[in-house]
Formats: structure tokens, sequence, C-alpha cells
């Protein structure tokens, strides 16, 4: 092998590399936003649920009630 053949060689290898870096860069970007998306739903639903406790807390119990049948 020439050092010509060598060198386009090493070109061409180079190339391929800078694409796959960037294809993997691009994906881990859109990781990463969906990773934000997904903690912020997260502490979305976390607040509701600590607001649905405390209203359930804050609720009066309900003392033999008679069914609505009677």
């Amino acid at each position: 092998m020439s050092t010509e053949e060598r060198l386009i060689d090493l070109e061409i290898r180079l190339s391929r590399q800078d694409d796959l870096v960037d294809t993997l860069n691009t994906q881990v970007y859109r990781q990463q936003k969906k990773i934000d998306e997904l903690e912020a739903l997260c502490t979305a639903m976390a607040k509701r649920l600590r607001e649905l406790a405390v209203t359930a807390a804050q609720r009066q119990p309900v003392m033999d009630e008679r069914p609505p049948h009677y």
C-alpha cells in the first residue's frame, strides 16, 4: 500500500468518524432533552400528589352516613 493510498484511507476513516460523532452528538442531545422533559413531568406529578395528600388529610371523615338508597 502506497503512502497516498494510506493517506486516502485515513481521510475516509476520519470523515466517517466525524459523521459518527455528529450522529452520536445529535442522539445524546435528543436524549438529554427527553430526560429534562421527563424530570419536569415527574416534578409536576410529585407536586400534584402532595397537594392531593394535603387535601385528603384536611377532609372530615364520613361517619355512619346512610347510603343514598335509604
